[in-house]
C-alpha cells in the first residue's frame, strides 16, 4: 500500500473524468475501467473529482462513493489524490476528514476565488484544513482575473503544517514563480503544473515535479515527461507538438473540454458512453467535426509510436 508519510511526485497525474449513463447516473463499470486505464498508461498518481470530473455537477454522496471507488479499484498501485472542494472550511475540513478516513494518499483543494480574498484570510482557511488532517495536501490556485498564491505563502503555510506539499498553478509565464517556491520552501513544496499541461515543456526545466492533465492523453504526457526530464528536448518536443492542438481546442471551455476527452476515451475503447451531465454547452456542427479531427491525430500518434489504443486489453 501507498505510505502517505513517504509520497513523491514526479510525472503525471491525470484528472479522471466522471462517467455518465444515458440517464446521466454515474456509471460505475466505466470508472473502474478509467482508473484501470491510469494505472496501465505510467501515470504517477491519479486526481478525482476535480473540475475536469465535473465534481460540481455531483452530489456530496457521489463525490464521496467516486473517492471510495478510486481506492478500492487502484488497490494501492497508484496513490489517490482526493479533491474536495469548498468555500467553507467547515465543509472542506469534514469531507477532507471522510476521504482520509476512506484510504485517500492525499488531499487537493482549490482555493476558494469566487469573492477576492487576501492571502491572510486564505492562510487562515488552509491552516484549519491542514490542521484536521494527517495526509499530504495539494493546494491548486487558478485566478485568470488576478495573482495567484504567493511564494512567501507556501513557505509561510510549510514551515507550520510541512504536510503542505506541493501547489497546482495553471498561469503561462510562471517559470520564475515555480522557481521561487522551490527556492522559499527549500524544496518542501512542489510545484504541479494544471491547464492541460500546455506549458509543460516550459516549466520542467524550471523545476516542477509533476503535471495535471486529463486521461485521454495521459500516456503520451508520460512519455513527453519522461524524455524532457532526461534532456531529450527534441523528442519531447516533436510528441507534444502532435498533443498540443487537442489541449488548446479543448482548453476553450471547460465543458467543451468535458466532450473531447469523453469522445476520445470512447475512440481509445475505454469507455462507451460520451454523456455530459446537464447543464452543459451543445457543440455545433464545426466543435463536433474539430473534436472528430482532433482525436483521429491523437489515435494516430499512438499508432505511430507503437502505443496501444487501450492498453487495459489486448488488441
Amino acid at each position: 500500500m501507498i505510505n502517505a508519510c513517504e509520497l513523491r511526485v514526479n510525472g503525471i497525474i491525470p484528472i479522471i473524468p466522471t462517467p455518465f449513463t444515458a440517464e446521466e447516473q454515474v456509471d460505475w463499470p466505466s470508472m473502474r475501467r478509467l482508473l484501470d486505464f491510469a494505472c496501465a498508461v505510467g501515470a504517477c498518481a491519479i486526481c478525482l473529482p476535480s473540475y475536469a470530473s465535473e465534481f460540481y455537477k455531483l452530489s456530496e454522496c457521489e463525490r464521496s462513493r467516486v473517492v471510495s471507488e478510486a481506492v478500492r479499484q487502484t488497490a494501492g498501485r497508484l496513490p489517490v489524490f482526493a479533491q474536495v472542494n469548498f468555500a467553507s472550511v467547515v465543509q472542506a475540513v469534514e469531507a477532507a476528514r471522510e476521504t482520509q478516513k476512506a484510504g485517500a494518499s492525499a488531499i487537493a483543494i482549490a482555493v476558494p476565488r469566487m469573492f477576492a480574498f487576501g492571502e491572510s484570510d486564505l492562510y487562515r482557511y488552509f491552516d484549519r484544513i491542514l490542521s484536521s488532517i494527517d495526509i499530504p495536501l495539494l493546494i491548486q490556485d487558478v485566478n485568470h482575473s488576478g495573482p495567484t498564491i504567493t511564494a512567501r505563502f507556501a513557505s509561510e503555510l510549510h514551515k507550520v503544517h510541512p504536510h503542505f506539499r506541493w501547489i497546482k498553478l495553471e498561469e503561462p509565464m510562471m517559470s520564475s514563480k515555480v522557481s521561487s517556491i522551490l527556492e522559499a520552501t527549500n524544496g518542501g513544496v512542489g510545484v504541479l503544473e494544471g491547464w492541460g499541461g500546455t506549458y509543460m515543456l516550459d516549466l520542467i526545466p524550471a523545476g516542477i515535479c509533476g503535471v495535471m492533465p486529463g486521461l485521454a492523453v495521459s500516456d503520451l504526457l508520460v512519455k513527453v515527461f519522461q524524455l524532457a526530464t532526461n534532456n531529450e528536448m527534441e523528442e519531447a518536443h516533436k510528441i507534444f507538438e502532435g498533443v498540443l492542438p487537442q489541449i488548446v481546442f479543448s482548453l476553450q471551455h471547460l465543458e467543451l473540454f468535458h466532450h473531447a476527452e469523453k469522445r476520445l476515451l470512447a475512440a481509445r475503447g475505454i469507455v462507451g458512453e460520451t454523456v455530459v451531465r446537464q447543464l452543459t454547452l451543445r457543440p455545433d456542427k464545426h466543435l463536433e467535426d474539430r473534436i472528430l479531427f482532433l482525436n483521429r491525430q491523437i489515435l494516430n500518434l499512438l499508432d505511430r509510436l507503437g502505443l496501444p489504443h487501450n492498453p487495459i486489453v489486448v488488441e
